[in-house]
């Protein structure tokens, strides 16, 4: 009789979304508004041949200040979705958290462990998607990006240039661009 063989768990590719998927602007929430990160298709796709689920993790305040609603932002992420779709980039979860200790408004006024740097959105992933948080990587512009990918024990976190001119502390690699991420995934295999 021979030993079960271990299960490997799948690996996740996690993204911030304002900064990592798309341009930067401040509270997006209009398609017209929307222009997508210079490599983000090459990376996504690269992550996804080497076997990454791609999760968006994406803290979105303009909701708790009421800037947007929910119906807003789920019908701009329908659509970027199809639109990276005809790029051949499927994600394989989308996870949001709405609100805000400080700045939101009414029901959304409040703490919530999806807001990163809380691990809620990488938990999830866990329980939704099965991935193994200690060989996942996550790629965020923010420190609080930084501080949930550490605090979540993933393999790696990346920080993009340009939001915090700084630095961050943790661990992490800063990187200028999504291309230095892309050729990192592929050289790990």
């Amino acid at each position: 009789m021979s030993a079960p063989v271990a299960e490997t768990k799948p690996r996740a590719l996690f993204l911030d979304r304002d900064g990592v998927v798309n341009v930067e602007i401040g509270y997006l929430h209009r398609k017209e508004d929307v222009a997508f990160m210079p490599g983000i298709t090459s990376l996504c796709r690269t992550a996804m041949r080497l076997g990454y689920r791609l999760v968006v993790v994406t803290n979105q305040a303009g909701i708790a200040r009421g800037y947007y609603s929910e119906d807003d932002y789920e019908s701009l992420m329908t659509w970027m979705r199809q639109e990276l779709r005809r790029e051949g980039v499927e994600f394989d979860a989308v996870y949001h958290c709405p609100y805000h200790p400080r700045h939101g408004i009414g029901e959304y006024q409040r703490e919530h462990e999806d807001r990163k740097p809380g691990t809620g959105m990488l938990v999830r992933a866990v329980h939704e998607l099965g991935v193994s948080l200690a060989d996942s990587i996550m790629i965020g512009d923010r420190c609080t990006d930084i501080e949930a990918a550490n605090a979540a024990g993933l393999r790696q976190a990346f920080l993009i240039a340009g939001t915090e001119e700084a630095g961050c502390g943790g661990d992490y690699l800063a990187v200028q661009e999504l291309g230095e991420i892309e050729a990192w995934i592929a050289q790990q295999g």
